[in-house]
């Protein structure tokens, strides 16, 4: 599914084309998302503009000045920014269309995604207000995974991709900054000292970042904004390469089940 990264990529391609717009009209043609979409979103949204894009979490927050549009692109859900003209696919659910022709177009084969509306603080809502720190702004420290790991029994990759720990950290960026860190994706979180969470929140952010940097992990069900896939998959060390030599030492990669996801490790780099 679309991870942080590639989230954040989407964000940065729409935000430029529809901050400052005016929605003109919504066109609603699925409204059986994940949740329902918000009954009466098409006149709630028209003549209302688009001040500010933003991300919390996998979520992307549209504000207005009546309240925000959250939208989540679930398993397969993506945004792109088409031309009016561009009849709609099969899994074209939603498109906003804004006064100066624009328009946003969500698309979601699984319809596993989300689209709702809030006019309360965005903050307060139920699926965003128990949720952790973002991995790329401060308050996200080794300090803050060594003190809530304390007595956790729970594997290190568990521990680091529950939100309510730190949002955003998805299974492929999981498992390339547990590489990186060179710690053991099974490893209890509690048996893990200060210094390694220190390593392991840097990892964290640079992981991200660089996938930030490069458009977004290329899977599957995942295209940006302009319909094209992100960086290619190779550059990844170790999601996705079970079996394959290690890039540091040579030696086979391992794969388990961890919550029933595929983990890939180093059994001689990480410990």
């Amino acid at each position: 599914m679309p991870e942080l990264p590639e989230v954040e990529t989407t964000r940065r391609g729409i935000a430029p084309y529809i901050e400052g717009q005016t929605v003109r009209q919504v066109v609603i043609r699925q409204p059986q998302l994940r949740w329902p979409v918000t009954e009466g979103l098409a006149q709630i949204l028209c003549g209302l503009s688009i001040q500010s894009v933003s991300r919390r979490a996998k979520y992307l927050l549209f504000a207005t000045d009546a309240g925000t549009l959250i939208v989540h692109l679930g398993m397969s859900g993506s945004l792109r920014i088409v031309t009016t003209g561009q009849g709609a696919g099969k899994h074209d659910h939603i498109d906003v269309i804004f006064s100066d022709n624009t328009l946003l177009r969500f698309n979601d084969p699984r319809r596993f995604g989300a689209v709702l509306w809030t006019a309360a603080p965005v903050s307060e809502h139920q699926l965003l207000s128990s949720l952790g720190p973002e991995p790329l702004l401060s308050d996200f420290s080794g300090e803050l995974l060594y003190s809530l790991s304390r007595s956790r029994k729970v594997p290190v990759k568990s521990f680091i991709m529950d939100s309510h720990i730190v949002v955003g950290v998805g299974n492929i960026y999981a498992n390339e900054a547990l590489f990186m860190a060179s710690i053991l994706p099974t490893r209890a979180a509690g048996r893990i000292s200060l210094v390694r969470y220190r390593k392991l929140a840097e990892c964290i952010r640079e992981v991200l970042q660089n996938a930030i940097r490069q458009g977004g992990t290329t899977l599957r069900d995942y295209v940006n904004e302009s319909g094209n896939p992100g960086y290619f998959k190779q550059q990844l060390r170790v999601y996705g390469r079970a079996g394959l030599p290690c890039v540091d030492c040579q030696q086979p990669l391992q794969e388990v089940r961890l919550a029933n996801r595929s983990t890939v490790f180093c059994g001689v780099c990480q410990h």
